[in-house]
């Protein structure tokens, strides 16, 4: 018998169908295991989709000259500039990360914890991955001599690490790493002849740009940093599929940017022309679609915040939000309390939390986490109700004292007092 390539279905993507199903048969469930940003979509933009609905033809591989054009664009205003030839799209972004995985030589390096889909998509490319933990103040990012020393293990296991995946800001920590450390690790990369993935599909989130400062890889080490993002969190249009990825300038990014056009010819032929169409409306940055990314951004933070408050209330130590929509608590002080109730693992303080309070998290182990430890990934983004509620959301000077989302809030908080509760307790 031909034995195959196996990894288990994405968890979160597993945990939103099981909510689905919950959901229907008449629970009350609290949803914070999945990363989608639930808003409702600009009126501006449905207009732009109907309007390529006539774009039925395959057209170029890398996607049509407005788009890229559109994305080289919004590149350069981010201090990245940017040529339309080296701007690649994609449906979705995840595409963009499998196709760099398969053209890339070598091992994947990866902070610990990642969001949960960068590892089986090396396992699928062939590669080894190496895990390297992130300490808090890191913001999500390897400490420079924390991946120095994981760089010499994995070569002498018989590793050959030749790519870092870096996500700004993080998913699952919801924090940004500061730009000072982002240069370190860039100068490590250059020493160690690394290319540099940075994947910043939540860079329009940052919760407070004014006093915030972000440093794309791509500033710090341009000629060996690939760029991914798309309009899934920024727009809510996660199930559009709009991904992009920018290639470094000179030769070295010609010849990736290539390789990965070659891929998408054999996986994926283009990204849809309506979607095209979208793209190249969005990354031009109109007026009312910086408006929306400046309020949901707001709203983001504002929820995130709420979710870190009750965590820390509840006895936990958790790193600040400072960008996305995800709060990474960890209950290891409550470790002696817990196991008193049998939780003694992610797995099992996941279960006991949507077994006993309906709230539903992603534990730690699913991301490639110390499975020993007491941390989740609560998404926060789910909390925000119907498409009315969320367009009230979007408008309220505090989204967290709305009826709705204070409920939602009201039941994380009293589902993690309950933790350290004999069951059945009130």
């Amino acid at each position: 018998m031909t034995s195959f390539t196996v990894t288990p279905p994405s968890p979160n993507l597993a945990l939103n169908q099981l909510v689905d199903r919950r959901r229907a048969a008449g629970d009350r469930l609290v949803h914070l295991a999945f990363g989608e940003a639930r808003l409702p979509v600009l009126p501006q933009l449905a207009e732009q989709l109907a309007l390529g609905a006539a774009r039925a033809s395959y057209g170029p591989v890398a996607g049509g000259a407005g788009a890229r054009a559109a994305v080289a664009g919004y590149s350069t205003r981010r201090r990245l500039p940017t040529e339309a030839d080296r701007v690649v799209l994609a449906p979705g972004s995840k595409p963009l990360l499998m196709a760099l995985q398969l053209v890339v030589p070598g091992d994947l390096l990866l902070p610990r914890p990642a969001w949960n889909s960068y590892a089986p998509q090396a396992v699928y490319a062939g590669k080894k991955v190496f895990g390297v933990p992130v300490p808090a103040e890191c913001g999500g990012i390897p400490e420079p001599d924390a991946l120095r020393s994981a760089i010499r293990r994995a070569r002498a296991a018989g590793g050959d690490p030749r790519l870092l995946v870096l996500t700004l800001p993080d998913n699952p920590t919801g924090t940004l790493a500061p730009p000072a450390l982002i240069r370190e690790l860039c100068a490590l990369a250059r020493a160690e002849d690394l290319l540099i993935v940075s994947d910043e599909i939540y860079r329009d989130i940052v919760h407070d740009p004014e006093s915030t400062a972000f440093l794309s890889p791509a500033e710090a080490a341009p000629e060996r940093t690939v760029v991914t993002s798309g309009l899934s969190k920024t727009l809510g249009l996660g199930g559009w599929r709009i991904g992009v990825a920018r290639f470094p300038p000179g030769d070295t990014g010609a010849l990736l940017r290539d390789a990965v056009v070659a891929a998408a010819s054999e996986v994926w032929s283009t990204l849809a022309g309506p979607m095209q169409q979208v793209a190249e409306y969005a990354y031009a940055e109109p007026p009312e679609v910086v408006a929306r990314m400046r309020d949901s951004a707001r709203l983001h933070g504002a929820v995130a915040r709420a979710v870190h408050r009750i965590a820390v209330d509840a006895g936990a130590h958790c790193r600040p939000p400072t960008g996305g929509f995800y709060v990474y608590p960890d209950f290891e002080p409550l470790r002696p309390l817990l196991a008193a109730h049998g939780v003694t693992d992610s797995a099992s303080l996941a279960a006991r939390l949507l077994d006993d309070s309906g709230v539903v998290v992603l534990g730690g182990h699913l991301l490639g986490d110390d499975p020993h430890a007491l941390r989740f990934k609560a998404a926060t983004s789910l909390l925000y109700g119907d498409e009315q509620q969320q367009r009230a959301a979007l408008r309220a000077a505090d989204p967290t004292r709305l009826p709705h989302i204070a409920g939602e809030l009201s039941q994380i908080a009293d589902g993690f007092a309950r933790l350290t509760r004999p069951r059945g307790a009130s």
